[in-house]
């Protein structure tokens, strides 16, 4: 089985849970593909700099100067920061964006209403390089940037690419995994008993009604259900299950 990780700002900036995902990730014994956020460093960046910033349903707007920002937090700070805290377990890895060999390509968000700037939405995911990468037993350690093919970087969301990459990498057995500080989606955040181990895709407006999907959660639950919906093992769970099959499934 493939397996597509993604971590976000969360466990990137505690480096407790960030030790404990990438031990995990360690065990595993097989490559994989980890897919990294770091919004929260790219927002502290971005204040002491002096760039203003907007987020939209958990989707950052990116001007010029934000995709300064996130490309220096993104593709230097965090994504090295990984690759080098997973040498150190004895993972061979690789690091990149979606420009590096021409992994994720996408084109500039269009929007009726919303202008986010350089935003991309993607258009194709080079399996054939990841397929030689992880045959060769290295893993793959993506940051959430791509590129459109004449020249531009674009900021892309990292649930949007753990899902594009795993749907397009699913000719073999994929099992995509967004992993966060919480065991699954609860009910009751500050109830851990409140699990809910099943979310089928026709469920999911009502949980947002209800306020239990909502701001970040959004865009994670589009793309786990949109994965699911073209096969792939989708779950939902907290850093210490990484590896098990706890926490949220994702069902069509």
């Amino acid at each position: 089985m493939t397996r597509v990780i993604k971590i976000g700002g969360a466990i990137v900036d505690n480096q407790e849970l960030l030790n404990e995902v990438l031990d995990r990730c360690a065990s595993l014994n097989e490559p994989f593909v980890l897919v990294h956020g770091g919004g929260k460093i790219a927002t502290q960046l971005a204040q002491q700099l002096g760039v203003e910033q907007t987020v939209i349903d958990g989707r950052r707007v990116t001007d010029a100067d934000t995709l300064r920002v996130v490309t220096m937090a993104y593709a230097g700070l965090v994504n090295k920061n990984v690759v080098a805290q997973l040498q150190s377990r004895g993972v061979q890895c690789l690091g990149m964006t979606g420009a590096d060999a021409d992994l994720v390509r996408a084109h500039k968000r269009i929007h009726p209403t919303i202008d986010y700037g350089f935003v991309g939405d993607i258009d194709s995911v080079n399996t054939e390089v990841l397929t030689m990468l992880l045959q060769k037993r290295i893993s793959v350690v993506v940051a959430p940037l791509t590129h459109d093919g004449h020249g531009s970087l674009l900021n892309t969301n990292a649930d949007t690419m753990a899902a594009r990459i795993a749907m397009a990498m699913n000719a073999v057995p994929v099992r995509l995994h967004y992993v966060f500080e919480h065991p699954g989606v609860m009910r009751n955040i500050d109830d851990p008993d409140s699990l809910i181990t099943e979310i089928r895709g026709d469920e999911v407006d009502a949980l947002i009604s209800a306020g239990i999907i909502d701001k970040g959660m959004l865009p994670k639950i589009a793309n786990a259900v949109e994965a699911a919906q073209a096969g792939v093992s989708v779950l939902i769970q907290g850093v210490t299950a990484l590896g098990t099959d706890t926490g949220t499934m994702i069902l069509c």
